[in-house]
């Protein structure tokens, strides 16, 4: 018997683990590449931004759509990079708060967690309002009539029971179901683009690079707006506790969404802008613009499949920012920041179940509340995008904050690594700071809402902040090894700590 042999057989005992993770109860690796890469895609909704981002861009950058796309999609990459250097060394469900806990401490950690929650939860707000948008399209055309109040109630109604069966039923459902979807949708929206391109002609240079109508101050705007065509690339950090390999794939699943939904949207952007320019009219005009250009262009058989996978691309959007919310509000309450309840798992299908029961209602019935109250879904979805631009980059601008102070703490900071995340954090700020100005200058109601929402976030930070520090002791729990994972584990006992 070699060394090795006996190691193996008769191992020293290890007694530095715990016999449970702080985060025990959830499918502990149980979720491959695909499916965490899945989250992250399906959470970005490549898809449905392209083909309604980048006309609300439009309405904002003019001329310089295409640019403004792909300036977000640069900052996009940092931010993901300064995003890896947490995802490459924790694995955690609450993401973005957990990280910021590392660098930061409570006070900003409360304040991540608050801007990632009211990311999460208006942008499944956002596509359950987008999936119902199209939906009504859809329905409208094989039954004339339908559309009102009530029937777009009921869609969104529908979508919401589909939201809880998956989410219910486990991560690997959710994911795959979202993955699923999202490749179906980016098929057919490739193949149109692909076919507009060699309907529209020659390379338009103008829609490349605007020599007429360009505005800074719109670029810039439109930028940050663009932006939000790129949030929840992070979550796939979310998975970290389900995810296997947590260390290597979480990292590369969040780039490649980057990448991936990036060429999407400038090939997307550059379709659009061009297609109108060339018809002479004015992409921003338009609220179903790669409907409008499919017409225009003799293709408008493929306008039908373009709903229906947008609609899709939409729900499976809704699928995975709960999903990522409920993870982010299960940690709360692991950490016990949160009530208790909400850090509960369903014994059958391991899911947050707590999380769920809390989350779903509230971004389910929102958007029902505001249809039956008159408001039309394009407008809801206007203010809804504002409000989850502002809860995303806010926490953004905190996690880059974050990092160089965390990797100094553990004297792996490098200066490339602390001037990406710099670069980042101040692009971010200046961005929303500009773009809610601008947002409110239009008219846009989601600019106040943000702002409101805001102020009740930080008042609600500053509550838990007075119930003392010693209520904080438990803030940031990561995914830990267990002894019984560990050749020769030994739990501690409670005495050891």
């Amino acid at each position: 018997m070699t060394a090795l042999d006996r190691a193996i057989a008769r191992p020293a005992p290890v007694r530095d683990f715990g016999a449970r993770s702080p985060l025990d109860g959830l499918d502990r690796r149980s979720v491959s590449f695909a499916d965490v890469l899945a989250q992250s895609v399906a959470a970005v909704a490549p898809s449905a931004a392209a083909t309604t981002v980048v006309v609300l861009v439009a309405g904002v950058a003019g001329a310089a759509t295409v640019p403004a796309m792909l300036a977000a999609g640069l900052v996009a990459l940092m931010v993901a990079s300064t995003i890896n250097q947490f995802t490459k060394r924790m694995a955690a469900a609450g993401s973005l708060y957990t990280f910021v806990s590392k660098g930061l401490g409570s006070g900003a950690a409360l304040a991540a967690g608050a801007a990632i929650v009211i990311g999460y939860a208006f942008i499944s707000v956002f596509a359950l309002l987008g999936g119902a948008h199209y939906l009504t399209m859809l329905l409208g055309g094989l039954w004339p009539g339908f559309g009102g109040p009530w029937d777009v109630a009921a869609v969104l109604a529908a979508e919401a029971a589909v939201l809880t069966l998956v989410l219910v039923r486990g991560i690997r459902v959710s994911s795959r179901v979202a993955l699923v979807v999202e490749l179906v949708s980016v098929v057919i929206i490739l193949v149109l683009l692909v076919v507009l391109l060699v309907q529209i002609g020659p390379l338009d240079v103008s829609a490349l690079v605007p020599t007429e109508g360009f505005s800074l101050a719109g670029f810039a705007a439109g930028a940050v707006l663009a932006l939000t065509a790129f949030v929840g690339f992070e979550s796939a950090a979310t998975l970290g506790v389900e995810a296997r390999s947590p260390l290597r794939n979480i990292p590369r699943a969040i780039v490649t969404t980057v990448l991936l939904a990036g060429g999407l949207y400038v090939l997307a952007a550059y379709t659009q802008v061009a297609g109108f320019h060339a018809l002479g009219r004015e992409l921003a005009g338009s609220d179903s613009p790669v409907n409008a250009l499919a017409s225009a262009y003799g293709v408008a058989q493929l306008g039908v499949l373009i709903d229906l996978g947008i609609a899709a691309s939409f729900l499976a959007c809704a699928i995975a920012s709960t999903t990522a919310l409920t993870r982010v509000l299960f940690a709360l309450g692991r950490d016990g920041i949160a009530p208790r309840a909400l850090g509960s798992v369903h014994r059958r299908f391991r899911t947050p179940i707590g999380a769920i029961a809390v989350a779903v209602p509230v971004v389910a019935i929102a958007p029902i509340v505001a249809v039956l109250a008159g408001v039309g879904l394009w407008n809801a979805m206007e203010s809804v995008i504002a409000v989850s631009a502002a809860g995303y980059i806010g926490a953004y601008v905190l996690v880059c904050v974050a990092a160089p102070v965390f990797l100094r703490r553990i004297g792996e900071l490098t200066f490339r690594a602390g001037l990406v995340a710099f670069t980042s954090a101040l692009v971010l700020a200046a961005g929303l700071v500009a773009y809610l100005v601008f947002e409110g200058v239009r008219g846009n109601p989601g600019a106040p809402l943000a702002l409101l929402v805001a102020v009740v976030a930080a008042l609600a930070v500053v509550w838990r902040r007075r119930r003392g520090e010693a209520s904080l002791a438990g803030i940031g729990a990561y995914d830990e090894p267990v002894a019984s994972e560990v050749l020769g584990g030994v739990a501690r006992r409670p005495s050891d700590g």
